[in-house]
């Protein structure tokens, strides 16, 4: 297996895209398949039609990024927009990949996915694993749907996100980008995908149990108290830092978990809105009867987090790349320390081809835990030489 990461700060969409697969794709001579992520700025099909212009027969998968990428050349901005590629050659690696608009049904969408993801790989049967993504709000449904189809197979990906979460992101396969919809690769190959999905964050000891929730992404109780009362007193966080906006800002540093059945797995929630009846929303689906922990964590465990995360991706196989997607809110909470959160993962990972994505939330297992959508998190894929 080869791999190669390339990138451009080019303005020109069509461009941009010509020089990304022409820096990502030095020193491959059969490309499998290209990991794209870029800015919001682009003309996303232009930025496809040049990528594919140079007529690789490499198949391309990805979405928008939260502000940057992170390459082994550095941090990679520009605000007139900016593009990175991960590249992939292997001679046992079989693909199918499939994208679609969102529909009325994302579930169904979800299992035609499946469907044509195996179809253009030529295969009748489940892949190893596959990567997911993306934009935010229905994950979980094409996730089921896919499930649907092919049972329960590794996963890993993210939601595509943008400069401000905004909702200006985009998801993209091959020559389709959608501002609503899901795109999936399947992988099929004897070599390891091995994937560690973490919240990287401390436990404390406040936890409640669920006692009601609104819909399935807005929490009214906990205890059978306003739930949003209840998380300003186990953080400490003023009325007006959790009200509104400013909750999912205040609330970078003090997430809610939800430990899996065996406990294999701390699903990060993030609290993203205070509202007036003291109840609030969290960026992935909740349900009510069921413990919720108060999870913390600062600049310093953030960054040392991430870097922890790459090495232990590492253990136990050779990497011969790395796709490492980085919550683009972790990001925002580490701010101006940003460098240092790129120093800490490239000491980690050394001389392995890797890029970084931030979005919106995150997609992964720990030990059989079943795939799982969650937010705050990293989800770090190595793929063996």
């Amino acid at each position: 297996m080869k791999a190669n990461v390339g990138s451009t700060i080019l303005s020109n969409s069509f461009d941009a895209g010509v020089e990304v697969v022409k820096n990502s794709t030095k020193g491959i001579k059969i490309p499998k398949i290209g990991f794209l992520f870029s800015s919001e700025k682009y003309n996303h099909e232009e930025l496809l039609r040049g990528a594919k212009s140079l007529e690789t027969g490499m198949k391309i998968i990805g979405c928008t990024s939260s502000g940057a990428i992170m390459t082994p050349d550095g941090i990679i901005s520009n605000e007139e927009g900016y593009a990175g590629m991960l590249v992939i050659e292997d001679n046992e690696l079989n693909l199918g990949i499939a994208s679609s608009p969102r529909g009325n049904d994302p579930r169904a969408t979800g299992r035609k996915l499946a469907r044509e993801a195996m179809l253009n790989a030529g295969k009748k049967f489940s892949p190893v694993a596959f990567a997911m993504f993306a934009t935010p709000q229905d994950e979980e449904l094409y996730l089921k749907g896919i499930q649907d189809e092919i049972g329960e197979v590794p996963m890993f990906g993210g939601s595509a996100s943008d400069e401000k979460m905004s909702g200006t992101w985009k998801v993209f396969c091959d020559g389709s980008s959608y501002e609503d919809g899901c795109v999936v690769a399947f992988f099929y190959t004897t070599k390891n995908i091995k994937n560690i999905f973490t919240g990287a964050y401390n436990e404390t000891e406040k936890m409640g149990i669920i006692t009601r929730i609104e819909d399935d992404k807005t929490i009214s109780e906990i205890d059978n108290e306003p739930a949003l009362q209840k998380y300003i007193e186990w953080t400490g966080l003023e009325l007006e830092e959790a009200m509104g906006e400013n909750l999912i800002i205040n609330a970078t540093k003090y997430p809610l978990g939800v430990k899996t059945i065996q406990g294999d797995l701390l699903a990060v929630r993030q609290p993203v809105f205070g509202n007036e009846d003291l109840s609030f929303n969290v960026n992935t689906k909740i349900t009510d009867k069921i413990a919720i922990i108060q999870l913390e964590n600062d600049e310093d465990g953030l960054i040392e987090g991430a870097a922890a995360t790459a090495r232990e991706v590492q253990e136990d196989f050779k990497v011969g790349a790395l796709l490492l997607i980085h919550s683009a809110y972790r990001k925002l909470c580490i701010g101006e320390r940003i460098d240092e959160d790129f120093v800490a993962i490239k000491n980690s990972v050394g001389d392995i081809p890797f890029i970084v994505v931030f979005t919106s939330n995150e997609y992964g297992q720990m030990n059989h835990s079943g795939a799982t959508i969650g937010g705050l998190s990293l989800s770090f894929t190595g793929f063996s030489e």
